[in-house]
């Protein structure tokens, strides 16, 4: 399998430095509230997997263990429900993310104690933080899904 083209940010340079401002803005924001690299990491790396977006699987698991994930936590990812490897913090953020990322899935894709329990471990910049980081996988893996980009060799 072949990419498609290009990845589009690459192709419309100011759309590559906005989504790059973006980032630095999400990971100061997090870090000035508190909320740990390796939670940011984890629910980027399940947007990935519900999405199908293989570069930033790879990505994001790569950054998770740069950030402290353990390696045997990165499988249990795609199964968090039913694993006791997660904090609350870190289950809350990744029910947030499946949520956010399943949109068509269910009438009300984020219920209220979805939202109540990821805010109840969450202060509102941490939260906002959360929200907006998924959001921003979720947009950088529609780019890659659209576009068929390819794993071909180090994702850096």
């Amino acid at each position: 399998m072949e990419s498609r083209m290009k990845n589009p940010a690459t192709i419309v340079p100011e759309a590559m430095e906005a989504l790059q401002a973006l980032g630095k803005a999400l990971f100061a924001s997090a870090e000035a509230a508190g909320v740990p690299k390796s939670t940011l990491f984890l629910a980027y790396l399940r947007a990935s997997q519900i999405n199908g977006d293989s570069v930033c699987v790879e990505l994001h698991s790569r950054n998770a263990l740069a950030a402290g994930v353990t390696a045997d936590r990165l499988p249990a990812v795609a199964a968090w429900r039913d694993t006791t490897r997660f904090t609350d913090a870190e289950r809350a953020a990744l029910a947030l993310c499946e949520g956010m990322t399943r949109l068509s899935d269910r009438t009300d894709p984020l219920p209220d104690e979805i939202y109540d329990e990821a805010a109840r471990h969450y202060e509102e910049q941490a939260l906002a933080t959360l929200i907006a980081g998924i959001a921003a996988a979720n947009l950088w893996n529609r780019l890659n899904v659209a576009t068929r980009q390819m794993v071909n060799g180090p994702v850096e």
